[in-house]
């Protein structure tokens, strides 16, 4: 008997005795994980807003739309020179795709259920309050004290754009890498970077934070 209730129950239909009624077992649905749409929506357009926003706090702040050459390359290679920073590429544009490999690491671990895009915009707002804060009068002049960026007055507007765009295209490649070729590849632009100019991410932070003569002396070619 207790073989046809539990069938009867199952079922969701009557009691094969008669004069009894079963009740319809309901089905307890599993909790469904909310995930984060990867759509764009608006936010390239507040991604694009935030570094456009940044040139314009640029140009309020004094810095230089374009190097004062007068012209403007793709590349510009010379470090100890008054053209460093100032173009769309140089031996530091490595450092900033860098920089977007690790937002996006830290990103994931710390936001992995927003999405691509808002993470991108967190990244982008991040780097731009970066280009700023590095090109007030006091960090430029730190800069100069403690480094071996004599020469260094500050980025042109357009080479702070492009030091975005570089962040954009690192954050961009994390997302589709593995993770450990994108390790790889943080490891291999630092020292092959730090090879070619005796500076890199890592020395120009350990520079600014805590300077050390040795290392300024051996940048310097001592």
């Amino acid at each position: 008997m207790r073989l046809l209730d539990v069938e009867a129950q199952h079922r969701g239909c009557e009691d094969p005795r008669p004069g009894r009624r079963s009740r319809p077992v309901r089905r307890q649905e599993r909790p469904t994980r909310r995930v984060a749409s990867n759509r764009p929506g608006l936010w390239p357009l507040v991604i694009l807003g935030t570094a456009v926003l940044a040139a314009a706090v640029l140009l309020w702040m004094g810095r230089t739309p374009i190097c004062k050459c007068g012209y403007v390359s793709l590349w510009h290679g010379e470090v100890f020179s008054s053209g460093n920073s100032q173009h769309l590429t140089d031996w530091y544009t490595p450092s900033h795709v860098v920089h977007g490999l690790l937002f996006y690491g830290a990103t994931w671990l710390l936001l992995r259920n927003a999405g691509f895009w808002p993470r991108l915009a967190i990244a982008t707002l991040v780097e731009a309050a970066w280009e700023v804060i590095e090109n007030t009068d006091a960090v430029i002049r730190h800069y100069r004290e403690t480094t071996i960026s004599l020469d260094y007055f500050g980025d042109s507007v357009i080479n702070s754009v492009a030091d975005i765009a570089a962040m954009w295209v690192g954050f961009w490649l994390a997302a589709r890498l593995p993770v450990w070729l994108s390790v790889v590849l943080v490891l291999a632009m630092e020292l092959f970077v730090g090879w070619m100019i005796r500076d890199n991410l890592t020395l120009n932070v350990l520079m600014l934070l805590w300077p050390i003569e040795a290392v300024k002396q051996w940048q310097g070619g001592g």
